[in-house]
């Protein structure tokens, strides 16, 4: 969820690099000028490691002092950061600091030198360095570093500037014969270091908590309704679904325009940046929409590659586009605080970094990024010349694409390198002589291959020409395709299956889907150009690669690490289909676990409890409660009356309270359809989508977590969605009255439209590739998406599901189903840890959760502080049917323990405890049963958050105490019945008979 909160937070860099700009400095045994980037290097601290090459620099040596530094050391200042750089790989430092001697202050200035060990580092921004003493021993060289900002946002580099060398005429280009070899003797760039965000990027984003502060216990008088009067009572069919078919799930919920009282504009605040004209509804939350938002410079993510435009900047002052791929070696991660159970607060990968850029001379200062074909899985980005009408190159961009390809229309070719080119070797022709092939070894050690496939005729194969370490050129008037990938390191297979697939790339891609009982398939299909009698290679994610149906892709051995989300496998294949045998098909809206299905019958007390809880909390003001001027909380309102009104109904069977609360359930429901809420919704024309007025009006691009921007929508209009799915199932009649179901049927498809129409583009918040949903909108972003609540996702798919079952959309029911069972799968990878996680880092996931998941970092917080019930708890909330799915029993006594919840739960105040403790109920629903009925006499209305109720959570604790889904109810279960059985066989004149072994539960006759 998209809630900022500004961090100046220092960093634990485990393998960062971090050049030093050091200015001239008079006194220390070397010279170094500002115009110089300086490397460091320690011997002594790591004598198993090769000397560093004669052009390398010891800048400094930052050990313990004999003698002790000067006064100006102790008044103030930072120790300079000593790195180590090669060949521009990042490496890990030599010497690392320990937890004691690292400063979290932002706004400390001084440093003891005592608390520095022998060969520690200490890691901070850098800044602008000074001579103000030097250690009188030969061997250990102090530099004082002075701060120039209190600021830590980001780990930056300043290097002298670089550029590659001016184009050649082709004249002068090289020929070269197969297997040929260029080198270069110029030196290689000196700037190969990245950058990593360190804070949460707080443009136009709150930091509110997900539910209100304030409390609404204020009652009403409560008036029971009179059934008789009423026209129809309760639900004419039941929530319970025993079989499911449906042969295509992408089908349309509806194709009308939003309902009257929804007004449409089209001055949409954020602009279309370079978008081009296009039929289809523009998507505002996929992996692309860096390349139209601010300034156009951050990345894109497709995995395992990530693709920037530099704009005239970065290492190359390039204007083409920079492709990167990271190694694990080179993440960069945070320490562990008092909020993480894992070794790493965070990891990241550096960005900015440009070991290839797919350019062309005629790109320069003037040049534009424009976008089209802006689809769920793809997106054109095309870089046009100043003063050019058509785009110099253009990059059809893919999830998943095996090759970043660049389509040249008569340019001349220019791949550059911020990192270095140490050499390029001409391969040959491949491809029936069609494509040409390129080694191009870089100074980081790792290879990569390009492959030119020219278009135009008379073209002159091997006229590649390696310039200088930054800049290969190719001919003028070039017309074709150059695709560059990179070698797995130690993989001798790679460069075969790479051959194998050169000349195709894919364009675009659909979906299709189908539904058959518990097991759904769907299939991901690439359109694709180039050499089409090819097979595409894509990568695919490990959640794909487990549920790949056998040989509908050929997987290889071909894997490059992801930022996030673990190795990707390439697949020769155009097209996979992946399926999910556990779909959860009978899941209403009563508790619900795997093992015992929805569980809607209750003991007598607890039936009691309830009834006395659903009359407290139907006589608090639910009109006041549901209209607080945010989507968001007024959904959360909304939805926990809907559960409410069911279980009162449906558990308790008290029809005359169910149906009162349901009436004035639906008037609350009213105040949002009529468009009268505090901030009404809009149709934006300029995105294609329905929107919060509230930014329009107060000029806050955060206003209710940015709705307005296109954030959160499905956690907004996902709680709209399930409380409508409550209404119509008890008052069906509801469904006919009015915009009702065109209104909910709206949001539905603002979030999670099956099909791109005329008002809303397909799946908006879904990420089909992904496996989960992608909760930021229109925000400029340095690490790209991101999801902070994994439970709200799937509340999302979980309202859709209930929906389509209401309303008698087969389709929609079954589409939901299928979303459950991918983000029952993909969730538990790279959202919820169990021990035996190999997808994520094995520093990382002992915290059990991500906390926010970015397309480029992970980091363990959230928008809205740092406790770890919020971290952990934004996971859990809300508690309803889905969570069981998701939130297997495993997972929650890990984190159970891992957090010490059953001490640390008593101290935490607020919705929270509540959370924690409904979410208890997985592993132990008797103590969370005996919380919420108030046996322990610890609960009060002030730990239910803004979307929870003493009566759901009496409902799902007690429902989990019955089911034989509670482990720990199940052993106490054995152990009494086996308590009783002996007590039994020693009373006289009693015979116990053993019937055996059943279900690990054991049968006995008395």
């Amino acid at each position: 969820m998209e809630k900022h909160q500004s961090r100046l937070r220092a960093l634990h860099l485990l393998s960062l690099i971090a050049s030093l700009q050091v200015p001239s400095v008079t006194g220390l045994p070397f010279e170094a000028s500002s115009q110089t980037t300086t490397q460091v290097f320690d011997p002594d601290c790591a004598p198993e490691h090769q000397l560093p090459p004669p052009e390398w620099t010891i800048v400094a040596d930052i050990r313990e002092a004999t003698p002790a530094p000067p006064p100006p050391y102790t008044d103030g200042g930072w120790i300079a950061t000593a790195y180590q750089i090669s060949d521009g790989q990042v490496q890990a430092p030599y010497n690392t600091i320990t937890e004691e001697t690292f400063v979290t202050e932002p706004s400390r200035t001084s440093v003891s030198i005592s608390t520095l060990t022998s060969c520690s580092i200490y890691t901070e921004v850098p800044r602008q360095l000074t001579s103000e003493w030097v250690s009188t021993s030969t061997s250990t060289v102090y530099v004082y570093a002075t701060p120039t900002s209190t600021a830590a946002d980001s780990i930056v580099t300043t290097p002298a500037a670089q550029s590659s060398t001016a184009s050649i005429p082709d004249s002068s280009l090289t020929s070269l014969t197969t297997s040929e070899v260029q080198t270069v003797t110029a030196p290689p760039p000196t700037n190969t270091s990245g950058v990593v965000q360190t804070t949460l990027q707080t443009s136009g984003n709150p930091t509110d908590q997900p539910f209100p502060t304030v409390s609404f216990q204020s009652s009403v008088s409560l008036s029971l309704i009179d059934t008789a009067t009423l026209s129809s009572v309760g639900p004419t069919a039941t929530a319970n679904v025993t079989s499911i078919s449906a042969e295509n799930i992408f089908q349309p919920i509806a194709t009308d325009a939003p309902p009257p009282q929804i007004l449409s504009r089209s001055d949409h605040p954020v602009p279309r940046l370079g978008i081009q004209q296009q039929q289809q509804r523009l998507q505002t939350n996929k992996f692309y929409a860096n390349l139209f938002l601010g300034d156009q410079t951050n990345g894109v993510w497709t995995h395992p590659y990530s693709v920037t435009w530099p704009k005239g900047g970065g290492q190359t002052n390039s204007w083409g586009l920079a492709v990167l791929h990271i190694e694990r070696t080179q993440l960069a991660t945070g320490f562990k605080t008092s909020s993480d159970a894992g070794e790493w607060n965070f990891f990241a990968s550096p960005i900015g970094i440009e070991p290839l850029v797919l350019s062309a001379v005629e790109l320069a200062d003037g040049t534009t990024l424009t976008t089209d074909t802006l689809e769920a899985f793809s997106v054109n980005a095309n870089l046009v010349a100043p003063g050019g009408t058509m785009p110099t190159i253009t990059f059809p961009l893919v999830q998943g694409m095996g090759f970043v390809t660049g389509k040249y229309n008569s340019a001349t070719p220019l791949i550059e390198s911020g990192v270095g080119i140490r050499n390029v070797t001409y391969a040959g022709a491949i491809v029936n002589g069609a494509t040409f092939k390129y080694r191009v070894h870089l100074t980081s050690g790792f290879t990569w291959l390009v492959y030119v496939t020219p278009l135009n005729e008379g073209y002159d194969q091997n006229s590649f020409t390696l310039l200088n370490p930054m800049a290969i050129q190719g001919p003028s008037g070039f017309g074709g395709y150059i695709q560059v990938a990179k070698v797995p390191a130690d993989n001798l297979d790679a460069e075969a299956v790479y051959d194998g697939s050169a000349g195709v790339y894919p364009i675009a891609a659909t979906i299709t889907g189908s539904v058959d009982g518990t097991t759904g398939s769907y299939t991901l299909s690439w359109t694709k150009e180039g050499t089409t009698n090819r097979p595409l290679l894509m990568f695919a994610l490990p959640h794909h690669t487990e549920s790949l149906v056998d040989g509908s892709a050929g997987l290889t051995n071909v894997q490059l690490v992801t930022t996030t989300k673990g190795m990707a496998t390439a697949a020769q294949a155009d097209s996979w289909t992946l399926q999910e045998a556990e779909l959860p098909i009978d899941m209403s809206f009563a508790p619900w676990t795997p093992s015992s299905g929805s569980i809607e019958t209750l003991n007598l007390d607890v039936i009691a409890a309830i009834n006395d809880a659903g009359t407290a909390e139907l006589s608090q003001n639910i009109s006041k409660q549901t209209n607080v001027g945010s989507a968001y909380y007024d959904g959360k309102a909304l939805a926990k009356f809907a559960a409410i009104a069911y279980v009162l109904h449906e558990i308790v069977h008290n029809t005359t309270l169910a149906l009162t609360g349901l009436q004035r359930l639906e008037e609350a429901f009213a105040l949002h359809i009529n468009n009268q809420q505090t901030f009404p919704l809009i149709y934006d024309t300029a995105w294609g989508g329905a929107a919060s007025i509230s930014t329009y009006l107060t000029g806050n691009s955060g206003e209710d977590f940015g709705n307005t921007y296109y954030n959160d929508h499905h956690f907004h209009y996902g709680y709209f969605v399930y409380a409508a799915a409550v209404i119509g199932y008890l008052n069906p009649a509801w469904l006919t009255q009015g915009t009702n179901k065109v209104w909910v049927n709206m949001l539905a498809r603002d979030y999670a439209n099956p099909v791109s129409d005329s008002h809303y583009p397909f799946s908006r918040s879904f990420d089909w590739y992904s496996g989960h949903s992608w909760a930021k909108g229109l925000y400029p972003s340095s690490d790209g998406k991101d999801q902070e609540s994994s439970s709200e996702d799937t509340l999302a798919s979980y309202a859709l599901k209930m929906w389509g079952k209401v309303i008698n959309d087969k389709n929609m029911e079954a589409r939901g189903n299928l979303m459950l069972a991918v983000q029952k799968r993909s969730l538990q990878k790279y959202f919820l840890y169990t021990d035996d996680n190999t997808v994520e880092p094995a520093e990382f996931i002992g915290n059990k959760v991500s906390g926010i998941m970015f397309e480029n970092k992970i980091d363990h917080t959230t928008y809205f502080g740092n406790k770890i019930e919020y971290i952990q708890g934004i996971h859990m909330l809300p508690l309803l049917p889905m969570s069981t799915l998701i939130r297997t029993a495993e997972f929650v006594q890990q984190e159970w323990d891992a957090y010490s919840f059953g001490t640390y739960v008593s101290t935490v105040q607020g919705g929270w405890r509540g959370v924690l403790m409904a979410n208890l109920a997985i592993i132990d629903p008797i103590t969370s049963y005996n919380f919420f009925s108030n046996a322990s006499g610890d609960f009060n209305y002030g730990f239910l958050d803004g979307g929870a109720s003493q009566t759901w959570y009496l409902a799902w604790t007690a429902a989990l105490r019955g089911s034989i889904y509670s482990a720990k109810a199940k052993r106490e279960e054995g152990i009494q019945a086996e308590q009783l059985v002996e007590s039994l066989e020693s009373t006289p004149g009693v015979s116990v008979r053993r019937h055996g072994t059943t279900d690990k539960k054991e049968a006995w006759e008395v």
